[in-house]
């Protein structure tokens, strides 16, 4: 089943490309009853191991086939990082797709007790302050493996200073479920 969330992202890329429409949602949701309740993911698109895009949805208000659809086509023609993709990049691009669980709010009084509650590599994060709002997937650990370089970077990410804990914003965590080209999914 898992691989089929894998097979909508790429053809919904595809059908913009070449502009058709493929995707038969009656079929798959028919087959597949879990497309038709809601659920959020994150699309990411991977070019030779670096990022070339990646856009989600944090809370479920879609069918999860929709969401997967808008979130594929949002990674790979509207992520404002990057230029739209190519033909050419298709052929090379890696798809992953992680579906969220439903964020919780973590209370805490100090960095140290956040530091405690917060688990590398498993939680996902949502820092929110001042109107501003990041997130980072549990995979963006493996490339900022440190609290201290994690947080910094999502703060900056918000758009707030790199030290931006310090201002004690609202964090909440979640965790995903990853389904990535190329692994063995079921």
């Amino acid at each position: 089943m898992r691989k089929t969330y894998l097979k909508i992202a790429r053809q919904a890329i595809e059908d913009v490309l070449y502009e058709r429409d493929t995707i038969e949602r009656e079929v798959l949701v028919a087959r597949y009853p879990e497309l038709a309740e809601e659920g959020a993911t994150f699309v990411t698109l991977t070019l030779a191991g670096n990022l070339r895009g990646c856009i989600g949805s944090l809370v479920a208000h879609r069918p999860l086939i929709d969401d997967i659809i808008s979130n594929a086509r949002s990674a790979a023609f509207h992520d404002p990082r990057f230029m739209p993709l190519t033909k050419a990049e298709l052929a090379e691009v890696e798809i992953e797709v992680s579906l969220l669980s439903r964020p919780v709010w973590m209370e805490y009084a100090t960095i140290e007790e956040l530091k405690r509650k917060i688990r590398p590599g498993v939680d996902g994060v949502v820092l929110s302050l001042d109107g501003r709002r990041a997130t980072f997937l549990p995979q963006v650990w493996e490339e900022l493996p440190s609290f201290e370089l994690f947080f910094s970077q999502l703060c900056q990410k918000a758009g707030l200073r790199g030290n931006c804990l310090e201002e004690f914003p609202q964090i909440e965590t979640y965790q995903v479920e990853k389904i990535k080209e190329g692994e063995d999914v079921y």
